[in-house]
């Protein structure tokens, strides 16, 4: 019988994080048969023997190509898939039990062909994972951009934990080269192509993020970069909110340089705004994640959030604006060669 699910994973260097994922995936409550597509992305530390470890408790296949991206590696396995809908989760994701009960009720009442849910930090992780995890979510950072339940005309489903139908997949030719912001693009694309698109609010991933406060501003850096370019490719996209994060570093700056410039009481009324923030933001990680340490490392968390894409932003807005380049000659590490 064919599955009715397939879970295609790309992978890049990082067959240890699979054992989590897989172990999830074989602890499934719910009874729907699904495949699982490993995609070796042309890494030099292959997955092989994870895979063969878990074959008597998945019906898991195993692929291996050159680097050609992670876009290019979910569209090399959705073309081998033979599922109906395909699920798309990211190497260090871990899935609950009750992620495909979730999900096959979701779809029962309310079938979509393009759908996204959340993603948490499970309290097994790192102080800085869920400081990190804690800052990508909440609604007091940028978590509220994407969309959600009440936004579903703005939602764009992100491929850490997102799902396609067969149809939308083979009408969209699926992702494109850029990376980040593969996803988006994807679901830009389909909206315009007429498929219905949403958020499942409790088809939820928990996602590890096994990245430092160095590559998490490299990340978001990217991140930031990206989005203009979308902009640019999917005219009506844009939203002024995009620009929050690099006005917010601006105000950031300007707020500790007025103290030092005017000698009244009232040029500190801004850096205590930005100090109130500050302490919402640790308060609100604290009554998230119930650990003090993930608190504290959340307020640095946000600056690199935001410092990091909003000069992204800023960079790759006023380059698309002033030069005649195309994209890929301005930010080729942006792109890959498929």
């Amino acid at each position: 019988m064919n599955p009715f699910f397939s879970f295609v994973i790309p992978v890049y260097n990082r067959p240890d994080e699979l054992r989590e994922l897989f172990a999830s995936l074989a602890s499934q409550e719910a009874d729907t048969p699904f495949e699982v597509l490993v995609v070796e992305d042309g890494s030099e530390k292959d997955a092989r023997q994870v895979v063969e470890a878990f074959r008597e408790d998945l019906d898991i296949r195993y692929f291996s190509k050159a680097n050609t991206g992670p876009g290019d590696s979910r569209n090399f396995g959705m073309e081998r898939a033979r599922g109906q809908y395909f699920l798309l989760v990211d190497s260090d994701c871990i899935l609950p039990p009750g992620y495909l009960g979730n999900l096959q009720e979701a779809l029962q009442s309310d079938p979509l062909d393009c759908f996204g849910g959340p993603d948490a930090a499970d309290p097994s992780f790192s102080p800085v994972q869920q400081a990190i995890s804690y800052t990508m979510t909440s609604g007091l950072t940028t978590g509220g951009l994407r969309g959600g339940a009440k936004r579903r005309e703005a939602f764009q489903p992100r491929s850490f934990n997102m799902g396609i139908s067969r149809e939308a997949f083979q009408k969209s030719g699926g992702f494109g080269n850029i990376h980040p912001g593969e996803d988006p693009d994807l679901s830009l694309r389909l909206r315009k192509l007429g498929f219905r698109l949403g958020y499942y609010p409790e088809v939820v991933v928990y996602h590890k993020r096994r990245v430092d406060f160095h590559s998490f501003y490299r990340q978001v850096y990217k991140f930031g970069l990206a989005r203009p370019i979308l902009n640019r490719w999917h005219p009506g996209s844009a939203r002024v909110t995009y620009w929050f994060p690099f006005v917010f570093t601006l105000g950031l700056a300007v707020a500790l340089l007025l103290p030092l410039l005017f000698r009244h009481p009232a040029a500190w009324i801004p850096a205590g705004a930005y100090l109130a923030y500050l302490a919402a933001v640790g308060l609100g990680a604290r009554s998230t994640t119930r650990d003090w340490r993930a608190a504290c490392l959340a307020i640095p968390a946000v600056l690199v959030q935001f410092t990091g894409y909003g000069w992204g932003f800023f960079k790759s807005a006023i380059l698309l604006t002033f030069s005649r380049k195309k994209p890929q000659t301005l930010f080729p590490e942006l792109f890959y060669n498929t």
